[in-house]
């Protein structure tokens, strides 16, 4: 997978289709990706003790990394990821202005 944590993606389907976010869990074995602030559901939580309430909580779901797209820093733009393999090792690069990720 060439997404990373902390990397800024594109939402490409879904209410959230247009939007952006910054990545802050992937998960490589399953393809998912899980977004800050997007792909929000509502959760119904129990009361912890006698006499609390209980409570609706919004939580990020993971989301399918093919359903996401990487924001390009320098050219701010949704782009596609390729690699470059140099003396140094592998880099990330942008597929539409070839700057390093």
């Amino acid at each position: 997978m060439k997404l990373k944590k902390g990397d800024t993606v594109k939402f490409l389907i879904g209410k959230d289709r247009g939007k952006t976010g910054k990545v802050l869990r992937v998960d490589t074995k399953e393809g998912m990706v899980l977004v800050e602030g997007l792909h929000m559901f509502k959760k119904h939580v129990r009361p912890k003790r006698q006499g609390d309430k209980g409570e609706v909580v919004s939580l990020a779901r993971p989301v399918n990394a093919s359903n996401v797209m990487l924001v390009c820093p320098s050219c701010h733009a949704a782009t596609r990821i390729g690699r470059k393999i140099s003396d140094g090792g592998k880099s990330r690069i942008c597929k539409k202005c070839k700057a390093t990720i």
